[in-house]
């Protein structure tokens, strides 16, 4: 057995990552492509939990199922707070916060272009 990372597209990644904020019950969620605006990674998810505790285990569950369907170990900060924790999955990174939080920071509205920015909020 190879403890070797899988070969996962960054479209496969994507689901991956969806489904489990979807079984997680995550609130909110956005995927925003990233190709041909940032060399940093294919996608951003943008999604929300109700409390802190709840963020902390959505990373958590995340990561886990990441480690584990796709033998990614990703790198994760802010989970011990609870308010706004990163997830660097590679291909996609991943931005759990709390409503207020989110609110404040505003990433989609960032990253998007202004006509889906609109579109995500309605």
């Amino acid at each position: 057995m190879s403890s070797e990372p899988k070969q996962v597209s960054s479209d496969a990644l994507l689901d991956r990552i969806l489904t489990s904020l979807d079984d997680d019950k995550a609130e909110d969620v956005i995927s925003i492509s990233l190709k041909g605006k940032s060399e940093m990674a294919d996608y951003m998810v943008i999604a929300t939990g109700r409390s802190s505790r709840q963020v902390a285990s959505i990373a958590e569950k995340l990561t886990d199922r990441l480690k584990q369907d796709c033998g990614l170990a990703s790198k994760v900060e802010g989970k011990d707070q609870g308010d706004w924790v990163l997830i660097d999955a590679g291909d996609v990174i991943v931005h759990v916060f709390r409503p207020e939080v989110r609110e404040f920071y505003q990433l989609e509205k960032m990253w998007m272009n202004p006509g889906e920015a609109a579109a995500a909020e309605t």
